[in-house]
């Protein structure tokens, strides 16, 4: 006997809001399956406003009222049993952050958590990344956003030391990190895996997943340090508008994905990796899977 129940998570980053709606597939003496049944992306670039100016526009914030009123629509009639909704670097950096998320949640029902970069990379650690890490190597996680990134290293198939970084693809556009902040985590990285050997970087975020589909590799198979740099060069020789008209990029990605491609090369170099592991997980996936366990426990 099978049953299917439903559960979602909003995602509310610096540079879109996600609504992902998965199915959980229980039968009895099998572990849950989650499917995908629904994702939404909205792109509001909050991280704009928060970053620049301190605060979250009147602009975006109609924007997100409304698109809050939608997702909790959809989730009606998909009939959606459990939710979360967490918003990261921008909605915590935001003077009117909190207000804002209390407003929301008067005019939508949608209850906002803010959560911080430590709370963020435990729940994507808590998503099937066990299934992708092998206990006799070690891997250094990263999941590049539009206002932070989170490092997270694991040896012996646990988390062994974890750090969040202002530095992401918005605040990069905006030439707002300055390079001691990239000296700090140059440090950071090298200093956490320099005894670590036949270490392999795993990437998370929207950028790393494009890159992954547009190097056309079959799943599983990791990119290369010499394929993501090539990749890099030739989307720094190519204008914006090429970049959407040519390689197909949405508006809001063909701009974001240099700087997350630099990140991304940059930890990559500094901790001697050969590998770039993309397994397609992020905040969703982990918001969904607590929500499930928790419920189950």
């Amino acid at each position: 006997m099978i049953r299917i129940r439903k559960f979602a998570a909003i995602d509310i980053g610096s540079n879109a809001i996600r609504l992902l709606i998965n199915n959980v597939i229980e039968e009895e003496g099998k572990e849950p399956q989650f499917k995908k049944s629904s994702l939404v992306r909205v792109p509001i670039r909050l991280g704009q406003d928060s970053f620049t100016v301190g605060e979250i526009s009147d602009g975006n914030a109609i924007r997100m009222i409304e698109a809050m009123k939608a997702f909790k629509l959809l989730m009606k009639v998909h009939g959606v049993e459990k939710y979360r909704a967490c918003a990261t670097s921008a909605m915590r950096e935001a003077n009117n952050g909190n207000e804002l998320a209390e407003e929301i949640g008067k005019k939508s029902g949608i209850h906002i958590e803010i959560i911080d970069g430590r709370k963020e990379a435990a729940i994507i650690a808590s998503t099937d990344l066990h299934q992708l890490i092998d206990s006799e190597k070690s891997y250094l996680y990263v999941d590049v956003g539009g206002g932070s990134t989170e490092f997270t290293i694991f040896t012996h198939g646990k988390i062994a030391v974890s750090k969040s970084f202002k530095i992401g693809t918005v605040r990069l556009l905006n030439e707002m990190v300055e390079e001691n902040v990239w000296k700090e985590i140059e440090k950071w990285i090298r200093s956490n895996t320099r005894k670590l050997k036949n270490l392999s970087l795993i990437g998370s975020g929207g950028n790393i997943n494009k890159l992954y589909k547009m190097s056309g590799r079959k799943p599983g198979v990791p990119l290369s340090y010499i394929w993501l740099n090539a990749q890099y060069q030739f989307l720094q020789s190519i204008s914006y508008e090429d970049r959407i008209s040519e390689l197909g990029l949405n508006p809001d990605r063909a701009d974001v994905i240099i700087p997350a491609t630099r990140i991304f090369l940059s930890a990559t170099k500094w901790s001697g990796a050969k590998k770039i592991h993309v397994p397609k997980i992020g905040l969703s996936d982990g918001i969904v899977k607590l929500l499930y366990y928790s419920e189950n426990s």
